[in-house]
């Protein structure tokens, strides 16, 4: 049913018929109906996508209603439908209904959520969220928090403070005086760490201080290769490690290393966009001992604790750098009273979302049990999708499945793993419906990428996703042992 059929359901409010209650009334119906649907997508080329919405932009009006018609039927079909249960790409939640229900309230109130003077509301609601993140995580009391847009702002913001701190302990303020002149800064980065953190580094003018050090099979950062690199360290120094390796799910050795580089005189910034929640588990707790010691920490919510997009989580255990590195003044500005905390003193962006609010809805309404059962539960059934798989001929799970990432190679006919065979499956499973997951490489070695972390999923779309999975490389191979088996 589209929009417009649904909008004639709603009474009329306003002399125009279509006034905000029809509006958000329609919108409401359709929602219901969208997340009650199965749906194959994405079904449209880049082609049709671009006749559909790229015309030239008219002269006068269009009723609202028609408007959101027209979107919703050109741009259903472009949509990747990744709140699915059975949704295995990249490293994508759903949206817990009470997060979808905040986001339209945040939308309604529409607070700037920059400042107290902004939104009281807001302002407090984010400084009890960070309590509660920081308990949950285990992370130094003291430890300060700042909510943007993702976790590439977040190991900005993290970095930011780093390069503050460093350079503020040799006796330069590069906030006042810039790169031009200042001391030198060594920066270590793990080769597991994702692309946002040399992003990070390169915005903040540091690309040509990175030096990569080496990582296990898992993709954990190897201790003797930071040891051998922190031998020949001299100056201002920042570690990268990660928890929650993009692919395998690795999490480095978090104590030794900050053991190691604080005995340097060192920073510690952790990338771990997922791999931070595990510390909300109950019974994965354990894979990422050792959080507390580093300094600064970035990941997102709108991945494993599947609130929607966008919302990142930067955390530090030094606030006085964190501030002094990203805050913002103005005459204009009125600054929180009797020292309080400002928002937007702790993330490069001003004006911003009030973000804290869908965060706090969710964590209220989960408690820490249902966060860490959401955690514990998907990476069982990650061990579980691994299990199954594995036990089909030609198919080979390629990590230790820690985490909620399972790392899969699927051997071609006749030879072992090759990037036509995986492409192959992945169109398979990206047509199918069932099991949607894309490929990466893995040291070379072709591989599809599997991450659970819906809090829909069940053991039985499980199930129905290592099925999906076998059919689809059952499907492109013509090994005589496979021919006849069921999946």
């Amino acid at each position: 049913m589209s929009i417009t059929e649904l909008a004639r359901l709603s009474p009329s409010v306003g002399d125009d018929g279509h006034a905000l209650d029809e509006l958000l009334r329609a919108v409401s119906r359709y929602s219901t109906n969208y997340l009650a649907t199965d749906h194959p997508g994405p079904t449209a080329e880049r082609s049709a996508l671009a006749a559909a919405f790229a015309g030239p932009l008219q002269g006068g009006s269009i009723d609202a209603v028609a408007v959101l018609d027209e979107l919703i039927v050109n741009g259903e079909p472009g949509l990747l439908h990744s709140g699915a249960p059975t949704f295995l790409g990249f490293v994508m939640g759903g949206a817990h209904p009470i997060s979808v229900a905040t986001e339209w309230l945040t939308s309604i109130w529409d607070q700037c959520g920059a400042l107290y003077a902004t939104s009281p509301t807001a302002s407090v609601v984010e400084d009890t969220v960070a309590r509660w993140l920081v308990s949950m995580f285990g992370l130094p009391q003291q430890t300060s928090v700042g909510i943007t847009s993702g976790c590439a702002m977040s190991n900005l913001s993290g970095l930011a403070a780093a390069r503050h701190a460093v350079l503020d302990a040799a006796g330069w303020d590069v906030e006042r005086d810039g790169l031009f002149g200042a001391p030198v800064p060594r920066v270590l980065v793990s080769r597991g760490c994702h692309t946002t953190v040399f992003r990070a580094l390169r915005l903040l003018g540091m690309a040509g201080q990175i030096h990569l050090v080496d990582t296990d099979d898992q993709g954990r950062m190897s201790l003797p290769a930071l040891q051998e690199s922190l031998r020949t360290t001299d100056g201002p120094l920042i570690v990268c490690g990660q928890v929650g390796n993009v692919d395998t799910g690795s999490v480095d050795p978090m104590p030794e290393i900050c053991a190691a580089a604080h005995d340097a005189g060192g920073w510690v910034h952790v990338d771990a966009a997922f791999g931070m929640w595990a510390a909300a588990g109950h019974t994965v707790r354990h894979q990422v001992t050792g959080l507390e010691f580093a300094d600064s920490w970035a990941t997102d919510a709108h991945k494993w604790l599947n609130v929607p997009y966008d919302c990142g989580l930067v955390f530090c255990a030094h606030p006085e750098a964190h501030r002094a590195a990203l805050r913002t003044t103005a005459d204009y500005l009125t600054a929180a009273a009797d020292g309080a905390r400002d928002p937007a003193d702790y993330t490069p962006d001003l004006s911003r979302r009030a973000r804290a609010l869908v965060l706090w809805a969710t964590l209220r309404h989960l408690g820490t049990d249902g966060v860490a059962d959401l955690i514990d539960r998907s990476c069982a059934h990650a061990a579980t999708l691994a299990s199954r798989l594995s036990t089909v001929p030609g198919v080979r799970i390629v990590n230790d499945v820690v985490l909620n990432q399972v790392l899969v190679t699927f051997d071609a006919p006749g030879t072992g793993p090759t990037r036509a065979h995986l492409d192959a499956i992945v169109a398979r499973l990206q047509h199918g419906g069932t099991g949607w997951a894309s490929p990466t490489t893995w040291r070379g070695l072709p591989t599809l990428r599997l991450s659970v972390c819906n809090w829909q999923t069940t053991a039985g779309d499980i199930d129905a996703c290592a099925s999906a999975i076998i059919a689809a490389h059952r499907a492109t191979t013509d090994h005589p042992i496979h021919r006849g088996e069921q999946s």
